[in-house]
Order: structure tokens, then C-alpha cells, then sequence
């Protein structure tokens, strides 16, 4: 006899192959069918209770009460399409998403199941709508260095959380070589020009590899000011800490990255670059723009300070300059040599040499332009 579970998940599978069926007969029925028939599935999963969705990880602990499992119905979207031809556009909201993420930290987890658990994610770390065209164009540039273990679970919920966002998107690891001092604003520059090389984005998103978001309606989208996603952090009670915080998650357009020079690069070390961007926002003549409390919520990933990533005590003196420096340290005149380029299933890998405070580190010399990019 069938348990409920069991019916559950085959009424799902029945419905799901006559959405299908539904959404390739006709372009313009494509959004209320999707909407309806995730009201539908919101509908079941309540009457039968949280978790049926299956995670595939710990079970139960990664769902409650005030949050959804984030791979919940995504397996409900089927295979890519092998043509693009005639696809509709995607609907301007996206039927899949559903509000709160419930966020946990299973022990055990592998790059490899989150591999398995993100089929429709290709080489490099892309991804694209199997059945509509996306509206939207985001890269997400994340700066890194030994944080191999926060990355995992980043990559576990970030995925997910975007595909329910509907977008077309890359997600990039700006690696630092080397054991001198994290620079994380000039890694962003980096990030910002590689990823332009490979493809025209429309938004960019900067993002701390210990944040993970907690709720899809976040939307990963430019708007007409530089956005502050990450403005309700659960390490801050989920207040924004001071007004032009602009730390932990920020996204930009390519014409508002510019029009401030982008990021600074003599920031090294801990603390001070995230209130002189907040700066160039203002000295380029925009605002900041925010998603609500409630929305723009993301859990920390707690952790000590890394070694090479020590408090800079020059920051203040830094930030008071800004206003005059601005100009002449950005994305104008950041320097880097590539090392390293990995198309990887999960992310683009950028592995670079940002050298230190008295510019690129001594074997190498080389601007970037000079050094030839290494394909894997």
C-alpha cells in the first residue's frame, strides 16, 4: 500500500509532466499554468507537512517551520532544452519563489553532492531556465582564500536559490595566491573585468563567501542604484549595523561599477574597504538601494579571522581620502597576473596574483595584459 509520502510524490510527477506538455503548446499560457501549478504544490506540501521535498543531505534538519527546503520542486523543471528557438520569456516573477530559506550547516557535506544535487548547472558554473528565457543576466563574483569549507555550503544553497530566481547566471572564485596580505576590493576588480571578458552580464553580485542568504524574494538583480543586498545579517540581529553600511553582499550594473571606479585596491586586510565604496556610490552621484528588513536576511557562516587577513590599522587615514583618491585607485588602475583559470562544474576558478602594498610580487612583474591565461 502507498503511503502518503509516496502519493504525494506521484501526483507531483503526474502534474509536472502535464505542465510540461501544457507549457510547449502555448507561449502565452506559459506563466499561469507555472503559477498555478505551484500554488498547487504549496497547497500539498502544507496539508502533508515540511520535508517531502528531500534534501538528500541530513534529513529533517534541513527544514522547519519557518523556512523551505531551497531544492524543493526544482526537480519538478526537467531537462534543458537542446534548442532555444521559441522559448517564452520567462514570467517577471518567478512562480518558484516562495519567501524564507530555512539555512543549516550539515556536517559531512561534499562539492560532489552538491554537484548531484544541481544537474541543469553546466561547466564553469552556469546556468540558464530549461523552459523560458531568462530577463535577467547575473554573474556572482565571490573573493576568496582558504575558505574551502564555507564555499561548499555556499554553493549548496546558492545555486538552488538562483535557479528558483529564474536567472541566466555564472558563478565566479576569485582565488588570491600566495600567503600575502587578502586584498578583498581589488580581488572584486578582478572578478568584475574576467567576468566582462567572458560574457556580457547585466548585473554583477559581490559576495562574501560566508553569507548565505535566507530568503529567494532577494532578488539577484540590479536595480537603478547600486544595491546593498545584504543589509539584515543574523551576526547584527538582522538590523542594519549603521546607515552606509554597504558590506557582505552588494550588486552593481557595469555602467554604475564605472561610473565609480569601481572598488579601491590599497585596502590589505581586514576592515575599511566596504565604507569607501559606499563613498564612491555617493561621490558618482547615486544612491544606495536596499531590499526590505525582512527580505534582505542572510545567515553567517561563524569563523575566526584568517591568518594574511589581520585588522588594518590605516583604514580610517584611508577612508578620510577617499574623496580625493578615488579617481586615481580603481578599476583604472588595478594590475594582476592571472595564474590560473578552471572551468569547474560548480564555478568559474580564477586563480590570480594581486601581488601586495608595493605592487606585484617580485618572481612575477608582469602586468596582467603580458601573461598568457592557462584553460582547463
Amino acid at each position: 500500500m502507498l503511503t502518503l509520502q509516496s502519493k504525494w510524490r506521484y501526483l507531483v510527477m503526474i502534474l509536472g509532466v502535464q505542465l510540461v506538455v501544457m507549457a510547449l503548446l502555448s507561449r502565452e499560457g506559459y506563466h499561469k499554468r507555472v503559477t498555478y501549478f505551484f500554488q498547487i504544490l504549496r497547497k500539498l506540501e502544507a496539508s502533508t507537512g515540511p520535508g517531502i521535498g528531500g534534501s538528500g543531505l541530513s534529513g529533517p534538519s534541513l527544514h522547519n517551520q519557518t523556512g523551505r527546503d531551497v531544492y524543493a520542486n526544482l526537480s519538478l523543471l526537467g531537462k534543458a532544452q537542446t534548442t532555444e528557438d521559441n522559448l517564452p520569456y520567462c514570467p517577471k516573477k518567478s512562480p518558484l519563489v516562495g519567501g524564507p530559506i530555512h539555512v543549516t550547516f550539515p556536517s559531512g557535506l561534499t562539492l560532489a553532492q552538491v554537484e548531484r544535487k544541481n544537474p541543469l548547472v553546466v561547466r564553469g558554473g552556469r546556468y540558464r531556465p530549461p523552459n523560458c528565457e531568462a530577463r535577467h543576466r547575473t554573474a556572482i563574483i565571490i573573493p576568496h582564500r582558504n575558505r574551502e569549507h564555507h564555499l561548499k555550503f555556499l554553493l549548496y544553497y546558492l545555486h538552488p536559490f538562483l535557479q528558483r530566481q529564474q536567472l541566466n547566471y555564472g558563478i565566479y572564485i576569485i582565488h588570491q595566491e600566495g600567503n600575502y596580505t587578502f586584498n578583498r576590493a581589488k580581488l572584486m576588480n578582478v572578478g568584475f573585468r574576467e567576468a566582462m571578458r567572458e560574457e556580457e552580464w547585466d548585473c554583477l553580485f559581490f559576495h562574501d563567501v560566508d553569507l548565505i542568504p535566507e530568503d529567494d524574494r532577494n532578488t539577484y538583480i540590479c536595480d537603478a542604484h547600486p544595491k546593498h543586498a545584504a543589509i539584515a545579517m543574523d551576526k547584527f540581529r538582522y538590523k542594519l549595523p549603521y546607515k552606509s553600511y554597504f558590506g557582505g553582499v552588494s550588486a552593481l550594473t557595469p555602467q554604475q561599477y564605472l561610473k565609480m571606479n569601481g572598488f579601491p585596491n590599497n585596502y590589505w586586510g581586514w576592515g575599511g574597504e566596504d565604507d569607501d565604496i559606499g563613498v564612491r556610490v555617493s561621490l558618482g552621484g547615486m544612491l544606495i538601494s536596499r531590499p526590505a528588513l525582512n527580505v534582505g536576511r542572510y545567515k553567517m557562516i561563524k569563523h575566526k579571522l584568517d591568518q594574511g587577513n589581520e585588522i588594518n590599522p590605516r583604514r580610517f587615514n584611508m577612508l578620510a581620502k577617499t574623496r580625493h583618491t578615488w579617481k586615481q585607485d580603481g578599476m583604472n588602475t588595478v594590475e594582476y597576473e592571472i595564474v590560473r583559470r578552471e572551468h569547474l562544474p560548480l564555478y568559474t576558478n580564477i586563480t590570480v596574483n594581486i601581488g601586495t602594498e608595493k605592487g606585484l610580487t617580485p618572481h612575477t612583474g608582469k602586468s596582467q595584459s603580458q601573461t598568457p591565461v592557462t584553460e582547463h
